[in-house]
């Protein structure tokens, strides 16, 4: 066990590690950042914050060092480096879980070698045959980079052939993952913890709404069938198992017509669809991942209330700073905001949760909400 009092390090100054770093502060443990850019949103609350390149082995080492434990806010950090520092101090998780979920070729075939069910796929390398590939898929399909994609970066639906071409000239020379497309009646994920002893405990299952491939909307409890949130929770526990993770994982999963349900991507670290986590349970992601990686006891989530998550993003700012008083006037309504310099459109700079006493009133009074704050 990592007692209160030490320093838990975080490589990535985002969001997920501000958010991070409040919880463990909260609980006595000083926390160290690592980011490339200077003035990041957890440096802002972080005991100490080193700005370098991740590359950079002889910084990276007196960081690690440092550190009685290092963990991740971001899963695209560079495996070599990581390899690198692994005799200097405990990594939760382990870099080859990182290396495994940054690469959507590992990702899939991890994924069939384990047995999880998951769309068809097909690989193609580096200048590889890419319409080859696209007809192993079919059409249609989603074709996507191999490496470092989130909020739908880098990826492109072929819905039908009038679409290969542009497919064929954007990702051309490039390494892809060509996915078959799901005919989803909704996307759901569960955030689970696994601790180096084994304990698991996993978060109520989110309903996810995304608009422009960022999500808007995280809807709990998900409006599915018990038997379909049970099967995911199972299927995040198992996978968490299977992959030795030690830390927290968000496992984003597809359902079917039939109620089948199907692993889309792996986040080996807190995941936006989780912030609900903040105001309607008994225990925050972020608590339980510094419990996870530190060896304490987790806890047993409980979902205090029904509730929504509403991403805010830097499209708010288009008329000038959104109109927070209106929002914080809502006594059902808690505002979570990133300390982010710049509002870009895309950018993720905060969210907000809404508590009700059924989703479908949450849901109604977060669009409302976010209307009034897009104005």
């Amino acid at each position: 066990m990592i007692p209160a009092g030490k320093t838990i390090g975080v490589l990535g100054g985002g969001q997920l590690g501000r958010m991070l770093a409040q919880a463990a502060k909260r609980m006595g443990y000083r926390l160290h950042v690592f980011e490339p850019q200077a003035r990041c949103p957890a440096g802002a609350v972080a005991d100490m914050e080193v700005n370098a390149a991740y590359e950079d082995i002889a910084v990276l080492s007196a960081f690690a060092r440092e550190c009685d434990v290092l963990t991740y806010e971001f899963e695209n950090v560079p495996s070599a480096p990581l390899r690198a520092i692994e005799s200097l101090t405990k990594l939760c998780p382990h870099w080859n879980v990182l290396e495994t979920a940054q690469n959507r070729s590992r990702e899939k075939n991890w994924l069939k070698r384990n047995g999880f069910p998951h769309a068809r796929f097909a690989e193609v390398a580096a200048n590889g045959d890419l319409l080859a590939g696209i007809r192993e898929a079919g059409v249609p399909c989603v074709v996507k980079t191999a490496d470092f994609g989130y909020d739908g970066k880098g990826q492109l639906k072929v819905m039908t052939e009038a679409d290969v071409p542009a497919a064929l000239q954007r990702f051309a020379g490039q390494p892809v993952v060509i996915e078959q497309f799901v005919n989803f009646t909704c996307e759901v994920s569960a955030v689970v913890a696994r601790s180096a002893a084994g304990e698991m405990e996993v978060f109520p299952v989110a309903e996810n709404i995304h608009t422009n491939h960022i999500l808007d909307f995280s809807i709990v409890p998900a409006r599915v069938p018990a038997a379909v949130a049970s099967r995911a929770e199972a299927m995040a526990q198992e996978i968490a198992e299977r992959i030795g993770l030690v830390g927290v994982m968000g496992v984003e999963l597809f359902v079917g017509h039939g109620g089948e349900v199907l692993v889309n991507e792996l986040a080996p670290r807190t995941h936006n669809s989780g912030h609900y986590t903040m105001d309607a349970c008994n225990v925050s992601q972020f608590e339980q991942q510094v419990r996870a990686i530190c060896g304490l006891p987790l806890v047993k989530p409980a979902l205090r209330s029904p509730v929504v998550m509403v991403n805010i993003l830097g499209d708010a700012w288009a008329k000038g700073e959104p109109d927070w008083a209106a929002l914080r006037a809502r006594p059902d309504t808690h505002l979570h905001l990133y300390g982010k310099a710049e509002a870009r459109p895309g950018r993720k700079m905060g969210h907000f949760n809404v508590l009700a006493g059924d989703v479908e009133s949450a849901l109604a009074r977060a669009r409302v909400a976010k209307a009034e704050l897009y104005r």
